[in-house]
């Protein structure tokens, strides 16, 4: 808004109209009029002119020509991928990275990679593009889509709609896929792809499918198409899951439950795994209920907490019996726990707190039960109680020892400020918490732990 009523504070030139010349009898013809254009405003005060020489270049307000930046585009694409630059590499990925159509399908991590890879095809006027086997861009001129569908398309609804370009689903309409019987639709004019239209498929189609083109598109002019195969995709997916598999699997036989399992066992807890992650202080169990996973710590760990009835003093010098919870252990990385509370139906006998964030990969309780009978029975005999170790008295000597800690330590503390405080140790403040806090930290410590 300021920018706009910006000029407004200025004086404006008054334009003046050309002088009328006096001939009688005779009148200009259309060709002798002289057509004066609206002179140019003065930009002498225009504040992007100022930002622009400040930056030593373009402007939010100017930004670079995009056909500056196709052209580049197109250049790069031509050239074998193994030719180009990082630059050109990245001026790839950064263009394909304003595509919402592609964004919305790839994490950024493999179209970053994808993008090393892509080319452009070029194709004539009247050409059909199929598109069941990649996902495809158009860059430069138009096409016009064509979409087969087959009979019986109410069962199969869900598998059509996944093959429908999502640049033009709009112009399918609900009375047209349910056709009984199969035949080719043209959509209208309006319905043609421009460019950064998108239309195409990332899945790979059976092979039975891709004969019978699925949906594909007749150029209306010399197109410019980058191509995404699905295929490549398909590795790429393929690729990443073989190396999460890997790091499931180190991290399963670095547990202590696991280290004797045989491989074929933890492949099977392989193919249940979810990665999750939680925050510091998230309670994942409470003490007296049933865990709904299985959990192996891959990063951080969590603090092992057990209930106990404690006594506190009130002001009425009344004691009252209250619920409190004692630090008795760790779980650190590699570490598991959770399998004989899941398969046993049994409550946690202690209460689990992440003590900062937390990476886990978990089983849930639905998944594990499907297991065969033997993997379950070996996770049994092989998985311990989390700290079930511990008895009650242990419990109970704990909470003594660090209750008895604490009190000694107050005890401390308030002898000692009394002792400098009536001494005079420190003379010169008339308040204890002013003479204590003063004291550096070491000589504090020192003083205290005598």
């Amino acid at each position: 808004m300021f920018i706009k009523q910006y000029p407004k504070i200025f004086l404006q030139k008054k334009h003046r109209l050309p002088k009328i010349f006096k001939q009688e009898g005779k009148r200009k013809s259309i060709e002798d009029t002289v057509e004066y254009e609206p002179q140019q405003p003065d930009e002498s005060h225009n504040i992007t002119i100022h930002v622009k020489k400040a930056r030593g270049g373009l402007t939010l307000y100017k930004p670079p020509k995009l056909e500056e930046k196709l052209v580049e585009f197109l250049d790069i694409l031509k050239k074998l991928p193994i030719y180009r630059t990082l630059h050109e590499h990245k001026t790839v990925w950064k263009m394909l990275k304003t595509i919402p159509d592609l964004t919305c399908q790839l994490p950024e991590e493999h179209l970053k990679t994808l993008s090393k890879s892509v080319i452009s095809e070029t194709w004539v006027k009247g050409s059909t593009v199929v598109g069941n086997d990649g996902f495809y861009i158009i860059l430069k001129g138009s096409a016009r889509p064509q979409t087969k569908v087959h009979g019986n398309m109410i069962e199969e609804n869900e598998s059509t709609a996944s093959f429908i370009p999502q640049s033009f689903q709009e112009f399918v309409s609900e009375d047209f896929k349910n056709f009984i019987f199969a035949e080719m639709h043209t959509p209208a004019r309006d319905a043609t792809l421009r460019q950064w239209s998108t239309f195409g498929t990332l899945e790979v189609a059976a092979q039975t499918k891709s004969e019978t083109k699925e949906h594909s598109v007749i150029t209306e002019e010399d197109c410019e198409i980058l191509k995404i195969p699905a295929k490549d995709y398909a590795r790429l997916k393929s690729e990443k899951i073989k190396l999460e598999n890997k790091e499931k699997v180190k991290l399963i036989r670095k547990c202590p439950y696991y280290e004797e399992w045989p491989t074929l066992s933890i492949y099977e807890l392989v193919a249940l795994i979810k990665w999750k992650k939680f925050p510091p202080g998230h309670v994942i169990v409470e003490s007296g209920k049933i865990i709904s996973f299985v959990a192996y710590i891959n990063s951080g760990y969590c603090d092992i907490y057990r209930n106990i009835v404690g006594l506190t003093k009130l002001q009425s010098k009344k004691v009252k019996k209250i619920q409190k919870l004692v630090y008795m252990g760790r779980l650190q990385e590699k570490e598991s726990f959770g399998e004989i509370s899941v398969l046993l139906q049994v409550p946690f006998t202690c209460t689990i707190v992440t003590g900062k964030e937390v990476e886990m990969a978990i089983i849930e309780d639905k998944d594990l039960f499907e297991l065969d009978p033997v993997t379950k029975q070996l996770m049994l005999h092989t998985a311990k109680p989390t700290f079930g170790h511990l008895t009650d008295d242990d419990v109970k000597n704990e909470y003594l020892q660090r209750e008895q800690k604490k009190e000694w330590k107050n005890f401390k503390d308030k002898t000692m400020k009394n002792s400098l405080y009536y001494n005079g140790i420190i003379p010169g403040f008339g308040k204890w918490d002013h003479c204590w806090t003063s004291i550096p930290r070491n000589l504090k410590d020192t003083l205290v732990s005598y």
